[in-house]
């Protein structure tokens, strides 16, 4: 599934623009303009990290990842030995960090199915998600400037030894002080109707602003026509 959204030169992965755009299109349905091909700033999607590292490392019951630096076109990652604790760098620098513990599956129908679906809820927080729960705080992102960063995620698993699993949303949680806030997007794993495990994305906003429904409307409006067109 991940193989046409990277390429790897001996230890190297590198993720071009045109690639990094098609996965957060195409597979997150994630249509920020951080991933655009000709983005003044672009970002490769910290999902698709997330997903090359269960691909290479397999699902522990516990794991914790902090995104520290923005991957880019240029960025040459290098993924080390499997490990409790270790980081995936690009010339040195520390761009994600991964923490582990319990037993871990190999199995390759639950990486794919975690991979997928994780994938897929990740894709929906904006609007769906974000808005409203900024929304009960009577607060909104800066529509001119939208900035909303993937700061960390975690998942446990109840279960490891299970062959495949959806997701169920959570109750998400939003604290803010002055302009900058946190969301907390939780999330369970179900498989064959039971509750196996759990998992948080931790998101930084930026820019925040009163809450103004004409302006809301008018960005969901814009998010949605790009969408369409792109």
């Amino acid at each position: 599934m991940l193989t046409p959204y990277y390429q790897q030169d001996a230890e190297i992965v590198t993720i071009t623009r045109e690639q990094g755009s098609q996965f957060a299109k195409k597979i997150a349905d994630d249509f920020n303009p951080l991933h655009d091909v000709d983005a003044k700033k672009f970002c490769v999607p910290g999902d698709l990290l997330f997903s090359l590292v269960l691909s290479r490392y397999g699902v522990s019951e516990n794991m914790y990842f902090k995104f520290e630096g923005m991957v880019d076109e240029t960025s040459q990652l290098q993924f080390p030995e499997a490990a409790d604790e270790f980081a995936v760098t690009s010339n040195d620098k520390v761009m994600l960090s991964v923490k582990r513990d319990g037993e871990t599956s190999q199995c390759p129908t639950l990486i794919e199915s975690l991979t997928k679906n994780y994938v897929a809820f990740s894709g929906t927080t904006f609007p769906h998600m974000i808005v409203p729960v900024m929304g009960e705080k009577e607060v909104m992102i800066n529509p001119a400037r939208p900035m909303v960063i993937y700061e960390s995620m975690a998942i446990h698993f109840d279960d490891i030894n299970v062959k495949s699993v959806e997701l169920e949303t959570d109750t998400p949680e939003f604290e803010y002080e002055g302009k900058r806030g946190k969301i907390i997007l939780k999330f369970n794993f179900i498989s064959e109707g039971k509750k196996v495990g759990r998992g948080e994305k931790h998101m930084l906003v930026s820019g925040i602003k009163a809450y103004d429904q004409q302006a809301i409307d008018d960005l969901i409006a814009y998010y949605n026509e790009r969408k369409a067109t792109l």
